[in-house]
């Protein structure tokens, strides 16, 4: 995703607005309850929406700021969160050098301060529970996955379901403290002591592939372009079907 700088500060708390209904495409009115930090780098941001109808893991919103003199800035981001009946969401978000909105969301944002939201938006990516799940995330490409990750054990689901997740570092790792078994770390600059560096590879996605389910994987993969084109060459050379690879990129 890329942002063009406006200083964070030009964004005031919208007021609330009328919803009509409580359709994915109508804009609703959300609030940040909650802020948690996850790296240095990327915080959860816990908002209340009253009119939220509920989403399938992998979707992901439309989110719109609106600055004092009327300027508007929107982005998509995936929603973190599992499906739930509280009326809330999550996001987990990047500071990105030189974002606006994003700068605002870890500069500027406090809990109370109000914005708008409009979805859930996307069923290609989405995962309902139903099928044996690989799902491969590099950076902040696993919060659509964890989403997924989290609905997995909320529901107590018995179909299995894989997590390769890379990050630069442990520190980078966004999430760290909720793996569990289902979740393989790939460190691609600095790693715990014992613990090889390298960027994802064969050795990491062949041993995934060797125990089918019945039925076979549906893989998901999200993360920067360049990474995505990679994660899915070494899916196919490790003989997934192409057609069972969905994709979600950004950059």
């Amino acid at each position: 995703m890329t942002e063009t700088f406006t200083p964070p500060t030009r964004f005031a708390v919208p007021g609330r607005i009328s919803v009509s209904n409580r359709a994915a495409g109508v804009w609703q009115n959300a609030t940040i309850t909650e802020i948690r930090r996850e790296t240095p780098h990327a915080a959860t941001f816990r908002l209340a929406v009253p009119d939220w109808q509920g989403h399938l893991p992998g979707q992901h919103l439309m989110l719109r700021l609106t600055a004092g003199d009327g300027y508007v800035a929107q982005r998509h981001y995936s929603i973190a969160s599992a499906p739930d009946a509280s009326g809330h969401v999550e996001l987990t978000l990047d500071h990105v050098e030189g974002g606006e909105v994003s700068g605002w969301f870890h500069t500027v944002a406090r809990p109370g301060d109000r914005l708008e939201v409009r979805g859930p938006l996307s069923g290609f990516f989405a995962w309902p529970g139903d099928r044996p799940a690989l799902l491969i995330g590099a950076g902040s490409g696993v919060v659509p996955l964890m989403s997924m990750v989290r609905h997995h054990r909320a529901r107590g689901l018995s179909v299995p379901l894989r997590l390769l997740v890379s990050a630069r570092g442990p520190e980078e790792l966004i999430y760290a403290r909720e793996y569990g078994a289902e979740t393989t770390p790939v460190f691609t600059r600095s790693a715990p002591y014992g613990v090889p560096v390298g960027r994802m590879a064969a050795a990491h996605v062949v041993p995934l592939l060797a125990d089918q389910p019945p039925g076979g994987w549906e893989a998901y993969v999200c993360g920067s372009n360049g990474f995505a084109e990679h994660a899915s060459r070494l899916l196919v050379a490790a003989g997934q079907p192409v057609e069972r690879i969905r994709i979600e990129r950004f950059g």
